[in-house]
């Protein structure tokens, strides 16, 4: 069974790997932009995946065509990380991209070596406050069942990548020394699935969608939620300044097909969700995990000052691991782009940081109405979803949607702790006597246990049936 597990875990993991090139090349006269994108790690749906899907970025450029009178033609690159983006950049052959945060700051820093390459971080596609995009797990009836059971053992995840880095900080904040009590293999997260499947390595550290995918799966279990960590992470969009300045007309219709399918995604997540899924060949139900209602991403393209300081926070792990030498983030962040694109609003909405793609009505089951983000849960029946006020009416959902034969595609609860969407039958529950609290990993629940009499670890069924 295992075998087979990884054959399949395998086959999957190819699929969604390797770069895709696809654009209108023949299109004679029209004038070349060149987007680097990353289909799966889809807190960058807003500048890749779900902008190409709907044609808002070639709808723009219609309409600025319409004004200038020039033709445009969009070539779309698809790769599995952000460094062969910055690679292509820093060739000049691609002129926008998205990526995460270390990535980014790659970027900026071997763009600042020469006036020829430097670019510009010009939006935020998505972001988590708490750090919850990033995630370690184990393969299933590991032993290992928290950060301190990986010393003497390896550990996969992309170096310079936004994994890494909670990896190597979780890792000192719980007592190890990441160069000294742990191996830390450098691979790719499809390479790192299948050695996690393996046997090859003893956990995974690694950025969306790659944890929700393989718990989902049943192919791992959380020992780690990065949300635990504290310190924001986020994704982003990048120009070429070079391009930019010659260009900003192309730039500015480009965030404005950005702002585009950020607002599609607040106003139906389920169906931007679906259409990412499409695209990709991702689980929706892994999608809407992070993408959905309350999704562990955040969508807003407005720089915060909270993910400025994050960036500045992550200069000197970059720096410790040779990856990064000097970065002026005073000039490599730029929002005066997205400045004109805006308008007035841009100073509110950099002060929100609210979900906009919100959970909101009346809970069927409780007869409540749903407004706590931090209790809130969902239900994915056939053909639609319903809201659930907290945790405990999430799971008189499930008894219900059970007792009434309903097809139930996927449940979601916010962990009691991080308030971490996570599948609600793939989290660890405590109840505490008439009341129910799911945490992503079997330590955070344990330590809950630890601190309140009574407490106790139940079976996910169990809690279904005893809510």
């Amino acid at each position: 069974m295992r075998a087979r597990r990884t054959a399949l875990l395998i086959a999957l993991v190819a699929g969604l790997s390797g770069c895709t090139v696809a654009g209108h090349a023949a299109d004679a006269g029209a004038e070349q932009v060149v987007v680097g994108y990353q289909s799966k790690t889809i807190n960058t749906v807003t500048a890749g995946t779900l902008l190409r899907a709907q044609g808002f970025f070639e709808k723009r450029l219609g309409e600025l065509g319409g004004r200038t009178g020039k033709k445009y033609a969009v070539t779309w690159q698809d790769y599995d990380t952000g460094a062969p983006i910055t690679a292509q950049m820093m060739a000049g052959k691609i002129d926008i991209g998205s990526m995460g945060d270390y990535p980014l700051l790659i970027n900026g820093a071997r763009g600042q070596q020469s006036a020829e390459t430097r670019t510009k971080m010009v939006a935020v596609t998505g972001y988590n406050l708490r750090g919850a995009l990033n995630t370690v797990v184990v393969a299933p009836k590991s032993p290992i069942h928290s950060l301190t059971d990986l010393r003497g053992k390896v550990v996969s995840a992309s170096s310079g990548s936004a994994g890494h880095g909670l990896l190597v900080q979780a890792l000192r904040k719980n007592g190890l020394d990441p160069d000294r009590d742990v191996k830390i293999e450098n691979q790719q997260p499809p390479i790192g699935a299948s050695a996690l499947q393996s046997g090859n390595v003893d956990a995974l550290s690694q950025f969306v969608a790659w944890p929700g995918l393989l718990v989902h799966q049943g192919a791992a279990t959380v020992i780690y939620d990065g949300g635990e960590l504290g310190v924001p992470t986020l994704h982003g969009t990048v120009v070429r300044e070079k391009y930019a300045t010659a260009n900003r007309d192309v730039v500015e219709a480009f965030l404005q097909a950005q702002q585009d399918a950020t607002r599609f995604l607040w106003d139906q997540p389920l169906k931007a969700s679906e259409i990412v899924a499409q695209a990709t060949g991702l689980p929706p139900e892994v999608v809407y995990l992070y993408n959905g209602a309350n999704g562990i991403a955040t969508f807003d393209l407005t720089l915060k000052p909270q993910l400025r300081a994050a960036l500045q926070q992550d200069v000197p792990f970059l720096k410790s691991i040779g990856v990064l030498q000097q970065i002026d983030l005073s000039t490599f962040i730029d929002d005066s782009y997205l400045r004109g694109v805006y308008g007035t609003a841009y100073d509110t909405d950099v002060a929100g940081t609210a979900n906009r793609a919100a959970l909101a009505g009346t809970d069927p089951v409780c007869k409540t109405p749903v407004t706590d983000p931090a209790l809130a849960g969902e239900l994915w029946l056939s053909g639609r979803t319903q809201p659930a006020a907290n945790p405990r009416c999430l799971l008189r959902a499930v008894r219900a949607a059970q007792a009434a034969g309903e097809q139930i595609k996927s449940a979601y609860v916010p962990d009691a702790g991080t308030g971490t969407r996570w599948f609600a039958d793939k989290s660890v529950w405590v109840r505490d006597g008439a009341t129910f609290h799911p945490f992503v990993s079997a330590a955070a629940a344990q330590r809950y246990v630890s601190a309140h009499t009574g407490a106790a670890v139940v079976p996910y069924a169990e809690a279904v049936k005893a809510a």
